[in-house]
């Protein structure tokens, strides 16, 4: 999976992330909720902010890897703990950066189910695992099968399901993504724009917006 996706050197070599997407979102009874616009940047190994445009769902996340805030769609300002705090940790772990690294993290244990099936458990607790299918002929991932977090207070199991792999700066990552939870489909992904290495710096990525609105580009 490692040499498909480009090779252990080229992914260890990321040291930050810019990512831009937008998605056609519904709720678990199907229905449709338009449209959301959505920003991820990452630095190696622990700091994320997220920022989010949706009809219900506008938030900034900053993490750091231990602590962090959020804006919630309110434009109240908290600080991350509780199911808040399990959903960043949660996020953060399975970024796909990180997810293909998974046996450089001595936290983890890695073992397989089946052919062409990687399951990543946790050392201290292996009720918590993902489990990523391999396409058998390109060994690229086709889909990841492990817990959402989404909501804090209700984890469901979830499944991602990647699709049109480009190559960026010698490392393939979808291009379509449709995320599950529960078996309803919630959300289609469509990559508009990924960056890597393109200096993202980790106190930019602590600063609270002055309008508590999501940044969505570069200013």
């Amino acid at each position: 999976m490692q040499n498909a996706l480009g090779g252990v050197e080229k992914i260890a070599s990321v040291r930050d992330f810019d990512q831009s997407v937008h998605a056609d979102v519904w709720d678990n009874q199907g229905k449709p909720h338009g449209t959301v616009h959505k920003r991820v940047r990452w630095i190696r190994p622990n700091y994320l902010r997220i920022d989010q445009v949706g009809p219900d769902d506008t938030y900034v996340l900053y993490f750091n890897g231990t602590s962090g805030w959020e804006i919630l769609p309110d434009k109240t300002v908290a600080d991350l703990a509780g199911g808040e705090l399990t959903f960043a940790q949660g996020y953060l772990h399975g970024l796909n950066l990180n997810a293909w690294l998974a046996d450089h993290d001595p936290n983890n244990v890695i073992t397989s189910s089946g052919p062409n099936v990687v399951v990543i458990s946790g050392k201290d607790d292996p009720s918590h695992t993902t489990e990523i299918t391999l396409n058998p002929v390109t060994f690229l991932p086709l889909k990841q099968v492990g817990i959402s977090h989404a909501d804090p207070n209700h984890p469901v199991p979830s499944e991602t399901r990647f699709e049109e792999w480009q190559d960026i700066d010698g490392v393939r990552f979808p291009q379509r993504v449709s995320n599950f939870h529960s078996g309803k489909k919630l959300a289609e992904i469509t990559v508009e724009q990924t960056k890597l290495n393109s200096g993202v710096n980790p106190n930019d990525l602590a600063i609270k917006p002055p309008d508590l609105k999501p940044v969505m580009s570069r200013q």
